[in-house]
């Protein structure tokens, strides 16, 4: 990998982890179960993205199979999460 591109995903990976701050006070003190979801998918979307730019540093193709599969989890926590904030019930 060429020195542009090192830098270039170290700052991707900075950028990423430092997003996840306001993310995580968001969490902390969201005002309402609708506002901790929303702030969980991003959470989670932030998360696969440090994943996948670990997995360009290593030069590791397995561990896009971790983002992969926590994309696969997300999406079906969120699922659950929205019908039980809309119908109070999750199945």
């Amino acid at each position: 990998m060429s020195e542009l591109a090192k830098v270039g995903t170290a700052g991707a990976l900075v950028a990423l982890i430092v997003m996840l701050i306001p993310c995580i006070y968001r969490l902390w003190l969201g005002p309402s179960a609708a506002d901790r979801l929303q702030v969980i998918d991003t959470i989670t979307t932030l998360l696969i993205g440090v994943i996948v730019v670990l997995a360009l540093i290593r030069t590791d193709v397995m561990i896009v199979d971790i983002a992969i599969a926590l994309a696969a989890f997300a999406f079906i926590g969120t699922l659950a999460l929205a019908r039980y904030i809309s119908e109070k019930r999750i199945f």
